[in-house]
């Protein structure tokens, strides 16, 4: 009996190994892209250059009591704040692009597990999220539960790589 288990188990190391990777990436297409880029195209400024020029929405969002603190002035805000905002709008469209295409994915992921952290700590500090709790009966708390998660998909692809189907591969075996 612990023969057979062993078998069966040692043929589902390689399979796991190409398709773990692959549905994180599918399942973080599926729950997250949209979620970045939605968010990402709420804090572009006008124009093609507008992720330069964010809206003050994106200061609201990211520095939300520093921004308050200048009686919502963006003039204010010293280039530190620019950087961080436009930086973070930047990634909220490159990071999932990378970690959908499979380019680069362990770096992406492991900025995206980053940016998800801070985003977190915004969240928590700055607009007075509830933490949530683990171990109880609600299982869809925004901090513990979801975003936790949403880092153990990234994690797959920090330790696993992008998987069969990814740039990263393409690139790997090119000559």
């Amino acid at each position: 009996m612990f023969a057979f288990y062993r078998r069966l188990t040692d043929q589902l190391d390689p399979i796991g190994d190409a398709l773990m990777p692959t549905l994180s990436r599918l399942t973080f297409a599926g729950v997250l892209l949209l979620y970045f880029w939605n968010s990402g195209l709420t804090k572009l400024g006008d124009g093609f250059f507008g992720f330069l020029t964010p809206r003050s929405e994106a200061y609201a969002q990211i520095f939300p009591k520093v921004f308050e603190a200048t009686g919502y002035d963006t003039s204010q805000l010293s280039v530190f704040h620019w950087a961080v905002v436009t930086g973070g709008t930047i990634s909220k469209f490159v990071l999932p692009l990378l970690i959908v295409v499979g380019l680069l994915t362990r770096l992406s992921a492991i900025a995206m597990i980053g940016f998800i952290l801070i985003q977190s700590l915004i969240d928590l500090f700055g607009h007075r999220a509830d933490l949530g709790g683990w171990f109880n009966r609600a299982s869809g708390e925004l901090i513990t539960d979801q975003r936790a998660f949403w880092i153990l998909a990234l994690l797959i692809l920090v330790f696993k790589g992008a998987g069969p189907l990814a740039l990263d591969r393409f690139f790997r075996n090119a000559p």
